[in-house]
């Protein structure tokens, strides 16, 4: 394990019930509070923040002049001139005053109804690779596999499979690795030039294991490997294999004869006649079918991509044999189940800015990781698929009948199964696919971080509460928001800057008039509060020779080259804008150096990294991002690389933040833009969603698809980014952020201020209570990201992760597990007064968390709610540590004490862990610096033991207090022995009531081992 840093188909539908008989969400604070930023992003609404990020007055100009943009036809469209640029900087400056205006009357500028119009981005006909694949006829083969070609060197299988059309030979090579994976590569065997193989992803290359032939004849042959009882039954014509366990086809792959590979051709010589014919309108009907196919060059709208290599995209099929639960294939705002699609609804994986993006939607937003799992009570298996060009997916579930082995039906046992068709898509590269066969869902996590990594640990802060908004004026903005946390007694960690803290959108500046002593800002406002500051880095490059970033970077050649070898340029937040390309391992160097603290005024050892519009984001541009035409390090095309693009910045800023540490301390980087790999880097959150209830409910299922694709650090932005939040809606998602992975406030400049003490007294006290909440179960959380950095388990995780043979829990996406302890079900319609929890497993036995009620009845069950909380449950048999107080801050509770809950099962039994280290170094994992304790509670004795002997941390630390959940019966006496040391007595209470024993004052220190008899 890498340390790093349809008729079978269920509609997951439910739930809320009433109007809330609740506290009243007050209306204080939400009127008349002023817009803020009239002087702040002045300047910044010059530029869209997308397609759909329609300003006021200026979007319908902006939306009429992208035509007259275009000024050539070879795919890239320039942006408007410089002078154009200042005049519609200073036609949008006027805008943002007139917004300001109008919010400081109390009439706040209508961004609720803003939606993405779909025109601006492609549906799949408008995509040429899409089109041409869509023609192949399934069941039609056009490939043979060549058996006698079979090299078995060194155990790995290579053999050639043929074209039947044009008699071109592709090379098969299928790899068995350690750890229960597939993997199967295509390719050219001798291309015209290399085609992109996917670097940096896999965190090595995978060792592979020894296969052999098993059985051979002419038209087919079978592999297995000594390891396992797997085997790989491979059919010449047609091309097809088959993955078997235990004589049962779990995976085949090209069963629907859906393979697609376009090799590499030279360029067409066009003559003098075809232009004349075209210019004149008489060209042919084959050759206008063959422009619409988008060989060479394709055209959306206004812009036209130009192929230098010409049609190069792939494609295959696989049959998921058994499994009608399909989940996976993130960034999508969509259910958690994977939906069946159509010929035009397909998932796509295209990492775009789409602003106010629609729910239930297959469009492809901010990020992509190509990993597919599929559930079924006794498996669970993966599909990922190593591409990083433009991927669209295909999902078919069906019933089928029972395919034999041998590839014909089974007509002994004539039994209907589900089926489930996955059909990837890609625009170019190779087929490179690994297969994860589980078989449980924890393995198939442990399978994909063995090959892509596991979730960077944290730094401790970084769990904490965030708050951000587009923006923070200046330093006593900032420095009165820090105080208001304090005045109302709520704890927060991190103030966010976004753009308008720079000198004119150039990242790593300031404003000198708005932010003129930042250094002061955080040593004297926030370190002295044991604070951090995170501030905004994306990655275009203001064009000003005058500025050191940009002056460097083009005198070095380090932006990416449009298709005539000059550097690409497109219009953003600065207006003219350059793009690094983060694809340059030099590049990516140089970029971390900038965080060095001699390099980057006015930065300090609190500062850390938010990557925003890093897919990267162009406005004006097709599709809102960069020409799919424009080239990068190594000559390769943006079309290669686009999905890799944050995915290489995050990269090059968290090694740019551990740097300036001399290796030492752990980094915190949020990029919007992701990719597989992604989480050894950080966290990612999912974009610019929107202040309704819809948003809040989709966003359950979003983090969720995300965390099971292996990032576990994600989050939603708390109130929703765009509009202004009801009351009831902000205390809602409160409520339900403080208990996921990644904890932020976060508000667009249009929207009113929010801060968490504007919403009347009543609100204030419940927001307070529910970021409490999450400080006190800081080290349970922190103790799931431990977890999630060695084993790659999920910290916020599906019900059927944790009880994989309940089938109930197959579609369930309005609840969630937070490790294994916690049950939690976030109330996401307004006036809810009774909320319905689905309680799985036959024999388990749940806990009210905060109340100790004890629910030991299954299915589902409702809860009534107000407004003071959302229903979390503890499980029986988990024990789970506490702090018993919070501070104003993390830092501020390393020495708090602890309190251990345990909740007993039907065994009356119980365990937990606990993970601690310093918090912020690497020592953990340099020296060794880490506790790991395993609490058990068995028979009546609670134990506190060693569960990883390597730990060298010391603490002085101590148990000060616990409470066992479900303990049935008066206890006459409570000792406590300490090594060799005499047994003491302990304090206890009981509730007979409600069956809770409380052991009190303990002091134990929590590094030690120590026993509790309970008499």
């Amino acid at each position: 394990m890498g340390l790093s840093f349809s008729c079978f188909r269920r509609s997951p539908g439910r739930r809320h019930q009433g109007k809330s008989k609740g506290a009243s969400p007050g209306a204080e604070g939400g009127q008349g509070s002023r817009q803020e930023g009239t002087t702040g992003r002045a300047q910044a609404a010059t530029m869209e923040h997308s397609w759909q990020a329609r300003r006021g007055a200026a979007a319908a100009s902006t939306q009429g002049q992208a035509g007259r943009d275009v000024a050539r036809p070879l795919g890239c469209c320039l942006p408007p001139s410089l002078s154009d640029a200042v005049e519609e900087r200073r036609r949008r400056h006027n805008e943002a005053h007139r917004v300001g205006q109008r919010a400081d009357m109390g009439r706040q500028p209508d961004v609720e109804d803003e939606a993405v119009d779909k025109s601006r981005f492609k549906t799949c006909k408008q995509i040429a690779f899409y089109r041409r694949q869509k023609r192949l006829c399934p069941g039609k083969s056009s490939y043979r596999a060549l058996l006698d070609t079979m090299d078995l060197s060194n155990g790995n299988v290579k053999f050639q499979i043929i074209n039947e059309e044009c008699k071109i030979p592709l090379l098969v090579e299928i790899y068995k690795i350690e750890g229960n994976i597939l993997r199967l590569k295509i390719n050219e065997i001798m291309p015209l030039k290399p085609r992109y193989e996917v670097p940096d992803v896999l965190i090595k290359e995978p060792a592979s294991l020894r296969q052999t032939i098993s059985e051979r004849d002419a038209g087919k042959l079978v592999l297995a490997c000594a390891s396992d009882d797997q085997q790989l039954h491979i059919t010449a014509n047609p091309f097809q294999i088959q993955v078997v366990s235990k004589d049962e086809i779990v995976l085949s792959m090209n069963s629907k004869d859906l393979l697609y590979f376009e090799h590499l051709q030279s360029p067409p010589q066009i003559s003098k006649s075809t232009l004349q014919e075209k210019a004149d309108g008489s060209a042919d009907s084959s050759k206008e079918n063959q422009e619409d196919l988008g060989l060479w060059e394709e055209r959306f709208g206004n812009f036209l991509d130009i192929k230098a290599s010409g049609p190069t995209s792939i494609g295959l099929d696989f049959s998921l044999h058994g499994f009608e639960h399909i989940y996976g294939i993130p960034q999508h705002a969509e259910t958690l189940l994977l939906k069946n699609t159509s010929d035009n609804d397909v998932y796509r994986l295209y990492n775009l800015d789409v602003f106010g993006y629609r729910i239930h939607s297959k469009m492809g937003i901010y990020g992509s990781v190509p990993l597919l799992l599929a559930h079924k009570a006794d498996r669970t298996i993966g599909v990922f698929w190593l591409n990083s060009s433009e991927t669209l997916v295909e999902v078919a579930t069906k019933a089928a009948m029972k395919v034999a082995p041998s590839g014909t039906p089974d007509i002994s046992k004539q039994r209907v199964l589900p089926q489930t068709d996955v059909h990837w898509m890609s625009e170019s590269g190779i087929i490179d696919t690994f297969i994860l066969m589980g078989p449980s869902p924890f393995d198939t996590f442990k399978q994909y971080a063995q090959l892509t990594g596991t979730q960077a640990l944290p730094p401790l802060f970084s769990l904490g509460y965030h708050q951000c908004r587009w923006n923070y004026d200046d330093e006593k903005d900032v420095e009165n928001v820090d105080a208001g946390f304090d005045v109302h007694d709520i704890p927060y960690d991190v103030i966010w800057l976004d753009i308008e803290h720079t000198d004119g959108k150039r990242y790593f500046t300031w404003d000198k008039k708005r932010f003129c002593n930042p250094k002061r800002m955080q040593t004297q406002i926030l370190m002295k509060k044991k604070r951090k500051l995170v501030v905004i880095l994306d990655p275009h490059i203001k064009v000003d020779p005058q500025y050191t970033i940009y002056s460097e970077a083009k005198e070095r050649g380090y932006f990416v080259k449009d298709r005539e070898g000059k550097d690409f340029e497109g219009i953003c937040w600065p207006g003219l804008s350059s793009y690094l390309d983060f694809t340059n391992p030099e590049v990516q160097e140089w970029y971390a150096d900038q965080f060095a603290f001699k390099t980057y005024q006015g930065s300090s050892e609190i500062l850390f990294a938010w990557n925003d519009m890093n897919e990267p984001s162009v406005f004006r541009a097709v599709e809102q991002t960069m020409q799919k035409d424009a080239v990068h390090h190594g000559q390769w095309e943006h079309r290669e690389v686009h999905n890799l693009y944050g995915f290489y910045q995050q990269m090059a800023t968290a090694e740019g933040l551990i740097k300036r540490s001399g290796g030492l301390e752990r980094p915190f980087v949020l990029t919007r833009s992701f990719f597989a790999g992604s989480q050894r880097y950080g966290a990612v959150w999912t974009g610019d969603n929107k202040a309704n209830w819809s948003y809040l409910k989709i966003s359950i299922p979003m983090l969720l698809t995300i965390s099971v694709a292996g990032i576990s650090f994600c989050g939603a932005d708390v109130g929703g980014f765009v509009g202004n939040p009801e009351p009831e809606l902000l205390v809602r998602w409160y409520q339900a952020g403080a208990l996921q992975p990644f904890f932020r406030g976060h508000a667009d400049i249009r929207t009113r201020r929010r801060e968490p003490w504007l919403f009347g007294e009543e609100n204030t006290r419940i927001i307070r209570e529910a970021i409490k909440e999450r400080y006190c179960l800081l080290p349970y959380l922190y103790s799931l990201f431990y977890r999630a950095h060695t084993v790659a388990e999920p910290v916020m995780r599906p019900v059927w992760v944790e009880f994989p043979e309940v089938l109930e829990t197959f579609g369930i996406e309005d609840e969630y597990m937070l490790g294994n302890a916690l049950l939690v079900c976030p109330v996401t319609e307004p006036k809810a007064t009774t909320v319905s929890v689905f309680l799985p497993g036959p024999c388990e036995i749940w806990y009210d968390f905060r109340n100790f009620r004890c629910l030991a009845s299954q299915g589902v069950l409702k809860i009534p709610v107000t407004l003071n909380n959302i229903p979390a449950l503890q499980r029986g048999g988990t024990l789970i540590p506490l702090k018993t107080s919070v501070g104003k801050s993390t830092e501020w509770m390393t020495d708090v004490s602890y309190e251990l809950r345990a909740a007993l099962d039907h065994k009356e039994s119980a365990t937990g862990e606990l993970y601690l280290d310093d918090g912020h170094s690497f020592q953990y994992l340099n020296q060794k610096q880490f506790l790991l304790r395993k609490f058990t509670f068995h028979q009546n004795v609670f134990s506190s033991r060693c569960a990883d002997e390597n730990g060298q941390f010391h603490t002085k630390c101590v148990v000060e207090r616990i409470v066992i959940l479900g303990f049935k019966k008066q206890p006459s006496s409570v000792t406590v022995s300490i090594g060799d040391g005499k047994d003491k007595i302990v304090a206890f209470a009981y509730d007979a009531k409600s069956s809770v024993l409380t052991l009190q004052k303990l002091s134990l220190n929590i590094g030690i081992d120590w026993e509790l008899q309970i008499k």
